[in-house]
């Protein structure tokens, strides 16, 4: 009996998965955050698992990060003033509609894929204690979303096309006569 593709795939995704995580954890730790490159693994997958996919998550995905990180700058220039809520919520607004709005612009047409970069950075931005500062923001540094967030994506794209590259392999080992 042949192997299918889901099934290679599974085996594909469960094994790098494993790899991914080893590598976060282990001898990379730090370097790159594994739940921003799971969500671009899956972007990958959800926009064609083909070159262009690669170049809309890796583009799309680093433009939402620079929104994000503009937008972050911003909010932390008013933290602590009796508006903070009201010029947060702007600033957001504003950034938001222009990320959409830059869909016109071909190379950065997949709006799921810049949200996604927009979105990992204000989850890294706002669950990991002392981020949303300008001390961070501004910095040359690791702890930057600018660095570690791009980064992270694009080490998640390059997963998501090793495992349609291990997949292959997997069926050409399995369903060797």
């Amino acid at each position: 009996m042949k192997m299918n593709d889901l099934t290679a795939l599974s085996l594909s995704i469960g094994i790098l998965s494993g790899v991914a995580t080893f590598l976060c954890v282990g001898p990379t730790a730090g370097l790159f955050l594994i739940w921003a490159a799971t969500i671009a693994w899956a972007a990958y997958f959800f926009l064609g698992a083909n070159d262009a996919a690669v170049k809309s998550v890796i583009t799309c995905g680093a433009f939402g990060v620079a929104m994000a990180w503009i937008t972050a700058v911003l909010i932390a220039s008013v933290a602590g003033s009796g508006a903070f809520s009201l010029l947060a919520s702007l600033a957001v607004m504003v950034s938001v509609i222009v990320l959409c709005l830059a869909a016109f612009i071909p190379q950065l047409a997949a709006i799921p894929a810049s949200v996604l970069g927009y979105s990992a950075t204000f989850a890294y931005l706002l669950q990991t204690p002392d981020k949303l500062s300008h001390d961070v923001l501004l910095s040359i540094s690791w702890d930057n979303p600018l660095l570690i967030v791009t980064a992270s994506l694009a080490i998640g794209t390059g997963f998501g096309v090793a495992s349609v590259i291990f997949k292959g392999k997997i069926l050409e080992f399995a369903n060797k006569k």
